[in-house]
């Protein structure tokens, strides 16, 4: 099992403060945020989950599964959500070279240019300074997040991915959900808990704009 930090350490957003982490609120404000898709079924069932519970989230979009499945992508945008780009191939930038890693984030901007989006997301949260200084220099917003779902792990217990959301959330925390078939054992269970638990303590769920 990998290591990984389920509550993002202060030191690591102070390190790398151009960076997106979370946002500074005293009202009760979350944002869901989901990676890999989209995708049928898995998509499909975040949207309803959401639409259920009247919550708005961002969607951090694999091209790739953009070009394969745009029925599914045109009702993230349709149902009022935000996208973002999450390269055309789900790259790993630490083992990409500069130029292969920033031009397969182009080639994803290309089906996401008419919507105008400057959200990026780096697959596993890996890149390099250049690589980030140039998508910064670009316009892009570099949003990582401030919990982590854990749902993509096989190793943890479905309940463990919720009580990974529920006990680190604080007023503008980002938080980490994959809509892809790897996390949908899960994101089933975690999801539909974590829109209740957080409905019935009056947060609103917003998506990064």
């Amino acid at each position: 099992m990998r290591f990984y930090f389920t509550k993002t350490p202060r030191i690591l957003k102070q390190l790398f403060a151009k960076y997106t982490w979370s946002f500074f609120t005293d009202k009760k404000e979350i944002y869901l945020t989901f990676d890999d898709g989209p995708i049928p079924e898995v998509t499909e069932f975040v949207l309803d989950q959401l639409h259920q519970f009247n919550a708005k989230a961002t969607f951090f979009c694999i091209g790739d599964n953009i070009r394969k499945h745009p029925t599914v992508f045109s009702r993230i945008i349709n149902e009022g959500h935000s996208v973002g780009n999450h390269t055309f191939n789900h790259l790993n930038g630490w083992k990409n070279s500069n130029t292969a890693y920033i031009d397969n984030i182009n080639r994803c901007e290309n089906l996401l240019s008419h919507q105008k989006t400057k959200l990026f997301r780096p697959p596993y949260g890996k890149i390099k300074r250049k690589q980030a200084k140039q998508l910064l220099a670009n316009g892009y917003k570099i949003i990582m997040w401030d919990v982590l779902s854990a749902d993509f792990d096989s190793t943890i217990s479905k309940e463990k991915c919720l009580q990974n959301v529920v006990n680190n959330i604080q007023n503008g925390s980002i938080i980490v959900f994959h809509d892809s078939i790897k996390a949908s054992d899960n994101l089933y269970y975690a999801l539909p808990k974590v829109l209740k638990e957080f409905s019935q303590r009056s947060y609103d769920f917003k998506a990064i704009s």
